[in-house]
């Protein structure tokens, strides 16, 4: 599935950074709840289709009723977008957002009733996987590998709209997430970073985990962040 839309940070073509989903990352097989076997995360569920890299005087929220979005773009042709929305705080306030797309939600997929689910269960299940195949070792140490339930250890908030779901990822909310990030800050243009998104399964009948999807972001420059434009699409809803 090809990019919907123009977006500010540009597609890594280099060979060796395709399906590092695949390569990267275990999530629990079908057998977890029995041995606790982890097996590779195999192919995405959705697609990922754009990834904006945004700054502001202020924290950027629900960005997918922003005027040519990626999500209003997957809308109008018929597709559901997931959208990840990653605020970084600072002097100046950052959002790196990630566009995951499919053409539909499987009914009663544990996908959907995430999705359509409450947000005290959204906040029990979607996990992210970090790894930093390329930093220094006190930041890969710091960053670590190990899943995280982003719900439970940020504030998170979700806004569902016409085939979408965005989840606003407030890093600023968290003490020992904003120590971190003010690590990685410090160092980022030399950091390759790998991010997996999914829902994680609690039950034998929710195995095996399948990942909403994967993204490496390699040599970031805060200097490529632009100013979102904040108008609203006067179609959508407020």
């Amino acid at each position: 599935m090809k990019v919907l839309s123009y977006h500010c940070l540009k597609r890594n073509d280099n060979e060796s950074a395709r399906n590092c989903w695949r390569n990267n990352f275990k999530v629990r097989g079908k057998s977890f709840c029995r041995d606790k076997s982890k097996v590779p995360a195999g192919k995405h569920l959705l697609d990922l289709v754009a990834v904006d890299w945004f700054k502001d005087t202020k924290r950027i929220d629900h960005v997918a009723r922003r005027q040519g979005c990626a999500a209003k773009v997957a809308s109008e042709k018929g597709l559901f977008c997931l959208v990840v929305n990653v605020q970084v705080p600072a002097s100046t306030h950052y959002s790196m957002v990630f566009y995951f797309v499919t053409t539909k939600l499987v009914s009663g997929s544990l996908l959907q009733r995430f999705v359509d689910g409450d947000d005290e269960f959204r906040n029990s299940r979607l996990k992210l996987i970090p790894s930093v195949p390329k930093g220094s070792w006190i930041v890969r140490q710091s960053v670590g590998s190990t899943p995280c339930l982003l719900g439970k250890a940020v504030d998170c908030n979700y806004i569902r709209g016409p085939n979408y779901l965005e989840v606003d990822v407030d890093i600023g909310s968290s003490t020992v997430a904003n120590g971190v990030l003010g690590l990685v800050f410090g160092v980022i243009t030399t950091l390759v970073v790998d991010m997996a998104f999914l829902v994680q399964a609690n039950t034998e009948d929710e195995l095996p985990e399948k990942l909403i999807g994967a993204v490496r972001v390699s040599h970031l420059g805060l200097s490529s962040a632009i100013v979102p434009n904040l108008e609203p699409d006067p179609s959508a809803d407020e």
